[in-house]
């Protein structure tokens, strides 16, 4: 039982000693490894597609190769030169000849290389996802699995890796490392701080392939292409309407719950939506930021401004539905429909 376990990881022995330094898989280790796997009885696949071990099983094989390796060429040797190990003077010594970042071990640099060529030598067995990195593959795994080992302690909600508990400990703590060298903002994750910078450098990488519109976050792409697909993944419970945004389904559902969370400062007044908080503020205030360009006149809201241009414009897009007669402003529609009712009483 002993030596066939040895047999189930001599794949990624090989495939270790290579990430800790080896330009080149030995050919002549090739020939072992397929004798291996033919002793072991197990299916021959690529070495990239081997699930390494984990703990201490990991440690084991990289001490144990360490010590079987030379440490220089000698003369007329056939093996690799293994990768330049520690520091020079306390300083990092190995330099990316890319990006030029340093790094102090050679399988860090092999490692950190894979940025730039794309290579991603580890692929997980069961959805065949590429990663660069094994610590990435193993972290992937538990998605499968459903393993949770890293749990909050605070609010003991469990995560599939490490680098997401980190993340998420920063709501508790309220930590904020990452700072935009522009206006000073700080944020939880390098990713929001990166999302960030393009609201200064207006760069808009996510294109929709159908009417070419770009935009900074891949989030609203995604929603943005649901107006061409007329796709609503999110139902109203309540009355079954849908809505192709989540947002718009919170707000919606407050007209069951009869929720308003956003109040006035001044008068208490409250409002299910922020918008319309916003527009009731400049009651108070007197702002009025929607000019119009014919006659310069101010309005507090877009919508009066919409109106007003119909004046200029002769436009008349408010129609009454019992006797079909338009009208320029919402308004006067309203005023409109009384005589209808009035008719209705008297009769």
């Amino acid at each position: 039982m002993f030596s066939a376990a040895i047999l189930q990881f001599v794949p990624f022995l090989f495939q270790t000693e290579y990430l800790i330094g080896r330009s080149r898989p030995d050919p002549r280790k090739e020939d072992i490894l397929a004798k291996a796997l033919q002793t072991a009885n197990l299916q021959e696949r690529p070495v990239s597609r081997l699930v390494p071990p984990h703990g201490n099983e990991l440690r084991v094989f990289f001490k144990m190769s360490r010590e079987r390796e030379p440490r220089h060429r000698t003369a007329g040797s056939s093996a690799s030169v293994r990768a330049p190990r520690g520091v020079c003077n306390g300083k990092k010594r190995l330099e990316c000849p890319v990006c030029e970042k340093q790094f102090a071990f050679g399988c860090q640099l092999e490692t950190h290389l894979r940025i730039h060529t794309g290579e991603k030598p580890f692929e997980c067995p069961v959805c065949r996802k590429k990663f660069n990195r094994n610590g990435h593959l193993e972290g992937h795994l538990r998605t499968h699995t459903g393993e949770k080992p890293f749990e909050c302690t605070v609010c003991k909600k469990k995560f599939t890796q490490s680098s997401y508990l980190r993340k998420h400990l920063r709501t508790h703590t309220g930590e904020k490392p990452f700072e935009c060298t522009v206006c000073r903002q700080r944020f939880t994750q390098s990713g929001s701080l990166r999302t960030h910078l393009r609201i200064h450098t207006g760069e808009k990488p996510f294109e929709c392939s159908v009417c070419k519109m770009k935009f900074t976050v891949s989030g609203s792409l995604r929603t943005h292409l649901r107006t061409h697909t007329g796709e609503k993944p999110f139902e109203c419970t309540v009355c079954k309407k849908k809505f192709n945004e989540s947002g718009d389904l919170r707000k919606h559902l407050r007209i069951h719950t009869r929720e308003k969370p956003f109040e006035c400062t001044v008068c208490k007044k409250k409002f299910t939506q922020s918008c319309n908080l916003r527009k009731h503020l400049r009651t108070h205030t007197g702002e009025k930021p929607f000019e119009c360009t014919v006659c310069n006149k101010k309005f507090a809201r877009s919508e009066h401004l919409s109106e007003n241009v119909h004046i200029h414009t002769g436009k008349k897009p408010f129609e009454c539905t019992v006797c079909k007669k338009k009208f320029v402003q919402s308004g006067q529609l309203r005023t409109h429909l009384l005589t209808h009712t009035k008719d209705t009483h008297r009769e």
